[in-house]
Order: C-alpha cells, then structure tokens, then sequence
C-alpha cells in the first residue's frame, strides 16, 4: 500500500484544488491554504478537508498547518513571486519540508537554488503537481477516471522485471503496458524492460500496487 503523507497547498484555485482533491483520493493528508475569503466559503463547499483563512507568506499562517509533520508544501498561487516567498519561508519554519512552487515562466530551472521543484505552465494540472509532491518515481498521464489509470512509471534497477523480455513477465490481470515514455511503438512480447526506462501502462485501480512493485521493486 502507498505510504500516507501529508501536504500543505497554499492557494485554492483551480490548480489548488485538484491537486488536494488528487492527493486526498490517494490517502494522504492535506491542508489548504486560502487568502480569499470568498474563495474559503466556496471551498467549504467543495473539499471536505481542513481549510485555513490567511495568507501562506505570513508566519503565524504556516504555523497553523503544524508545517514540521508536512511531507511537502505546494505555493499554487497565481502569483510567482508569492509563491517563491512561501516556500522560502516554510524552509525557514521547517528545514526539512520539500517546496513545490508554481511559476508562471518557462525559466522554472532557475528557482532551483529557492524551491525543490516548480510546476510551469505548460504542466499546470492538479495531477501533475501531485505526482511531483508525493516524489514517488510514477507520473500520472490521466488520472484516476472510474477504475482505469494510465501512468508512467521507471523500472528500478532491483526490481523482479529489470531486464526481462515482456513476454516472461506475469503482470496481474487488469494491467497493459503500452510503450515506451517516447511512445514511438506500441509494446510488443519482446520488449525488453530495461533498468532506467520509464515506460507507458494502463492499469485498473485495484491491481496499481501490485504492478508498482513488480516495476519498482
């Protein structure tokens, strides 16, 4: 089973939300973050966790989200600069918290000596930001829609199907693999699962674990 984390999101736009929304259906636990008062009303409504009236660059707001159980923290804001200051100071507050912060640049990259990662424009999706925040090496490419996934997950150098040929691999009913990331052919019986690649497959909700561990050891 997927470990439980727990995440504070400040900024509940639409982006904000999604993520919360995303991560909450994985079981983590998650705390919002909302300047708007409005917004906050409106949130109430629409995601049943914990929700906080305040802004996420001050603080006294940060120390309500108890920042030093956090996992991570994702600045979603609309707002780069903001987002930049609330992941600097919850570093400030808790050392250890991994940031995420949106940026509305193509230049993401050069954050890096201020953020963990940033989420550009190009990626802005709640199910992207989740994956980024839970740091699991699997990427979600439509997320969870009835009981069907597609995903995008590496082979681990130790796990049991590193190496071996699509066809001596028993992967559980309920689970395709597709192709390659670069989807440049469909799989075929001898596709070799090579250590490192990430690969493209369509997998049913209640064999995701199973298929994570034969591709991540």
């Amino acid at each position: 089973m997927t470990e439980t984390k727990r995440f504070v999101i400040a900024g509940g736009g639409r982006v904000g939300l999604q993520t919360a929304e995303n991560l909450t259906d994985q079981g983590h636990e998650v705390v919002l973050i909302e300047s708007d008062a409005e917004r906050v009303e409106e949130l109430s409504d629409a995601y049943l966790g914990p929700v906080i009236h305040g802004d996420a660059t001050r603080p006294s707001i940060l120390k309500q989200t108890d920042l030093n159980r956090a996992d991570a923290i994702a600045a979603l804001t609309d707002e780069t600069g903001t987002n930049l200051a609330i992941c600097m100071e919850a570093q400030q507050l808790a050392p250890s918290v991994r940031t995420l912060a949106r940026a509305e640049t193509q230049t993401g990259h050069e954050y890096g000596e201020v953020v963990d990662a940033t989420v550009l424009p190009q990626h802005l999706g709640g199910d992207h930001a989740a994956d980024m925040l839970t740091g699991e090496d699997i990427r979600t490419l439509i997320y969870p829609t009835a009981d069907l996934d597609i995903i995008e997950v590496t082979v681990a150098e130790s796990s049991p199907v590193a190496g071996r040929r699509l066809d001596e691999v028993a992967l559980p009913t309920g689970s395709l693999l597709i192709s390659t990331a670069e989807r440049e052919a469909l799989a075929g019986a001898d596709t070799i699962l090579e250590p490192g690649e990430r690969y493209i497959l369509a997998v049913e909700s209640g064999v995701v674990d199973e298929v994570l561990n034969l591709m991540r050891g």
